[in-house]
């Protein structure tokens, strides 16, 4: 028995450890978040994570900033709302399926605690400030409002968890488990708006005492909304905004509509003020009361149905998709979406004269856009593949800017215009194009409509003329017949006579073309040469006794009653056959036979034998010969080519 070397043994254990290595080195794509039905969204700053919450399968997943799943937790069963305290280190539930409010670890996703809410119909929504989590519960004609007090401990005796805390001699109330709002501007007020697709009550609550305090209350009258899908607190003042879009100011008790912003569904409102709306297929960024779009998300077919901004106001987060039966939602992170994205268009003409000047044109379309703003510009061309930069081009005050361009190269020439952006503006790119005239070339190519031997090689010569920095001319054969590609024979530069050359074997019918690809100058130009091959063809004739001359001529002889056999050989191609012409001479000519011109298919070595039959008849004199006709044998891959006569002769 021989045992591995040392040396040997190393060598395994070293490949065995880089092949462990690479393996663990390799790195799978982050998933992303995806959840059946919306059960809430929230952004913590805190641990910086995003927390989503999927109704359907009770599961509260952690992602990154980048929107990428890093943890989850299950068992929160009908999760449909979730909320951060104050200082972002516990994350709270609402467990709508086991009637809870679920205490949660932001950092580990740990459960903490489980709060009973005493109730068959919630808790539905949750908010925190006052230092206690507010939730609302109830069916659509008994809504109210509860609260948990983190502070007390269950083992105290005393139930954390208080009900009915809507006042109870505000009637009529809540009919719904209420949609609730905080800001941490407002802090100890409490927003409150039924849900359902008629209903439209609204209320603020100063949540600072031992029980809410109405500030100010609506109940249906269809006067300031007709359904309501969202509610936020307006930072920066005494206002609510409903569904991405009506604003409404509280005084007095009571509510007036204040302003609105284009249409939307769902809404969430930045430290700063900034809005961002949920508006059918576009996700869309406002500045406070503003009209005009700062940024917007194009979606496509789907819509969002929850929006979320991180505190820093940097990143929007989205749950983005159709409908929970299609497909569900998935997060979305949409940085820069604070930052008002500009419009920039250039127009370039559609043509234009090599080294002649052109003028472009654009706008710039920005909110807030400052004096002075300067755009790259840069040309790419045939010259220039890779962009050469122009000079800078300054924007007028009302958006619009020119330049001129004298373009040195031909073709397709692209003027790309940049706009860098600022700390309130992304950045903005936009190009046009501009078909460049250019010079024709001369190109020709010889032995057009020549017709060749079968295996010939015959050269084909190109002539360049004159042309600016191209002088490479390519030549392709194009054999007849659908088994044989276009093919490339040779490429290089024209000699000093701006000739060029190329064999090519001429066995087929060939399209042999020329082609010269242009430059910055001067057009690209193909010029062909159509060149015909014949068939190669032999007649071998068997079965006579002798040969002789008669005459001058010399004759295959057969006795009267002997049938001679003609073997044709023909260059081969799929399905060809020969035609076979036989005279007979009488009166002092040669005379077509009513047999000849028949057609016989060559075996697929190219060999075909026909037997003439005896004619028992002396001193007849025949001749025969093979044939290949375009197109009647069968295919047009070579031209018409005639065998040679082959003489017989016919005695006692």
């Amino acid at each position: 028995m021989r045992s591995i070397s040392s040396a040997t043994a190393l060598a395994v254990l070293l490949g065995s450890a880089a092949l462990s290595l690479g393996a663990a080195g390799s790195a799978s794509a982050a998933p992303a978040v995806h959840v059946t039905t919306a059960g809430g969204l929230v952004v913590d700053g805190a641990v910086q994570r995003v927390f989503v919450g999927d109704r359907s399968t009770g599961t509260v997943t952690a992602a990154t900033y980048s929107g990428d799943a890093v943890d989850s937790v299950e068992g929160i069963t009908g999760v449909s709302d979730l909320a951060l305290s104050d200082d972002g280190a516990t994350l709270y539930a609402a467990a709508s399926g086991s009637h809870e409010i679920v205490a949660l670890d932001a950092a580990t996703l740990e459960i903490k605690s489980r709060y009973t809410v005493a109730t068959t119909t919630g808790p539905g929504h949750v908010a925190v400030t006052g230092g206690k989590i507010w939730f609302s519960y109830g069916d659509q004609w008994d809504g109210n409002i509860g609260s948990v007090d983190p502070s007390v401990d269950p083992a105290s005796g005393t139930d954390p968890v208080a009900l009915a805390l809507f006042p109870a001699d505000q009637w009529p109330g809540l009919w719904n488990p209420a949609l609730l709002d905080t800001d941490p501007s407002k802090p100890g007020l409490l927003a409150a708006a039924d849900t359902g697709s008629s209903s439209d009550s609204q209320g603020v609550f100063d949540v600072t005492g031992d029980k809410p305090k109405l500030v100010a209350w609506h109940f249906m009258d269809y006067k300031l909304n007709s359904g309501v899908n969202d509610i936020d607190l307006v930072p920066g003042s005494d206002q609510v905004l409903l569904n991405g879009t009506d604003r409404d100011t509280w005084a007095n008790g009571d509510f007036t509509p204040a302003g609105s912003y284009p249409a939307g569904q769902v809404g969430d409102i930045a430290s700063d003020g900034l809005l961002a709306q949920a508006a059918g297929s576009k996700i869309l960024t406002y500045q406070q009361n503003g009209t005009v779009p700062l940024h917007t998300f194009d979606e496509g077919t789907s819509h969002a149905v929850d929006l979320a901004w991180a505190p820093d106001d940097s990143t929007l987060f989205a749950l983005v998709g159709t409908d929970p039966y299609s497909g569900g939602y998935t997060l979305k992170a949409l940085p820069g979406a604070n930052l008002n994205s500009p419009t920039l268009t250039v127009e370039a003409p559609t043509s234009a004269t090599r080294a002649k000047a052109l003028t472009v044109t654009g706008k710039l379309t920005a909110v807030g856009l400052p004096a002075g703003v300067q755009l790259q510009v840069t040309r790419t061309d045939m010259d220039s593949p890779n962009g050469k930069a122009l000079p800078a081009v300054t924007v007028k005050s009302d958006g619009t800017y020119s330049f001129t361009d004298t373009p040195p190269a031909g073709g397709t020439v692209t003027y790309k215009v940049t706009y860098a952006g600022d700390a309130d503006h992304s950045p903005a790119t936009a190009s046009d194009k501009v078909a460049v005239s250019r010079a024709a070339a001369t190109l020709t190519l010889n032995n057009n409509l020549k017709k060749y031997a079968y295996g010939t090689d015959v050269k084909f010569t190109a002539h360049l003329g004159t042309t600016y920095t191209n002088r490479t001319v390519e030549i392709w054969a194009d054999p007849y017949g659908s088994d044989k590609p276009n093919k490339l024979v040779k490429s290089g530069k024209v000699d000093s006579h701006g000739n060029f050359s190329a064999t090519v074997d001429m066995t087929r019918d060939t399209v042999v073309s020329a082609v010269f690809k242009g430059d910055s100058h001067y057009l690209s130009k193909t010029v062909t040469s159509r060149a015909y091959a014949y068939a190669k063809v032999s007649t071998a004739i068997t079965k006579n006794y002798k040969t002789a001359k008669i005459g001058s001529t010399s004759y295959y002889w057969f006795h009267k009653n002997s049938a001679p056999l003609v073997t044709t050989t023909m260059s081969y191609y799929a399905g060809r056959k020969e035609r076979l012409d036989l005279q007979v001479y009488y009166n002092g000519k040669w005379e077509t036979t009513e047999g000849s011109g028949q057609y016989f298919k060559l075996a697929s070595n190219g060999k075909c034998a026909v037997s003439l039959g005896a004619p028992g008849q002396s001193g007849l004199k025949a001749r025969v010969r093979a044939a290949y006709i375009d197109t009647s044998s069968g295919d047009n891959v070579n031209t018409t080519t005639y065998g040679s006569w082959k003489y017989l002769y016919f005695s006692n």
